[in-house]
């Protein structure tokens, strides 16, 4: 298996703060993916989903992951909604150690209550879609290689517990 770590969650559980922090700490690469795609498609994911759509946003991701193969000593950030897709999964965790970012629904939306960059959370009631989305996605965050708590965390206690797991 490469010696990358990958980071899964729902939006606002930490994947991308706390993923930069890390690849400092590990001397490794950082790789956002919804950066990525924002970059390689010109587009921000807002404009991204309301141009194509969520399906083509999801395809994106696929094809972005397969570029990742052969990747050595990074720190990949997940979408939200990326490990939903089964060759994605399996992708990702031929990768490295997926690691889960957990945090519950209640810590997301206080999160993410004046987050207007994403695009899934701009309906009427977002707590509600937050609350659906956790439902639908955490058993198959659960299939991560580890759980690990962010809900009453900061970033830096987040990152102490992942090189803890790291580490053994």
């Amino acid at each position: 298996m490469a010696d990358n770590y990958i980071l899964i969650g729902m939006p606002g559980s930490g994947k991308t703060t706390a993923g930069k922090i890390l690849a400092q700490k590990l001397n490794y690469g950082f790789i956002d993916m919804d950066s990525f795609i924002e970059e390689f498609e010109g587009l921000s994911i807002s404009d991204i989903f309301s141009l194509h759509g969520e399906e083509y946003f999801r395809s994106l991701e696929t094809r972005i992951i397969n570029t990742f193969a052969g990747a050595e000593k990074k720190v990949i950030s997940t979408g939200g909604g990326t490990f939903e897709k089964e060759e994605n999964r399996a992708a990702l965790n031929s990768l490295g150690k997926v690691i889960y970012l957990y945090a519950n629904p209640e810590v997301l939306f206080k999160r993410l209550e004046n987050d207007t960059n994403r695009p899934l959370l701009q309906v009427e009631s977002p707590e509600n879609k937050i609350k659906m989305l956790f439902d639908i996605r955490d058993k198959n965050y659960r299939l991560a290689d580890c759980v690990i708590d962010t809900s009453n965390l900061d970033t830096y206690n987040v990152v102490e517990k992942i090189i803890k797991v790291i580490n053994g």
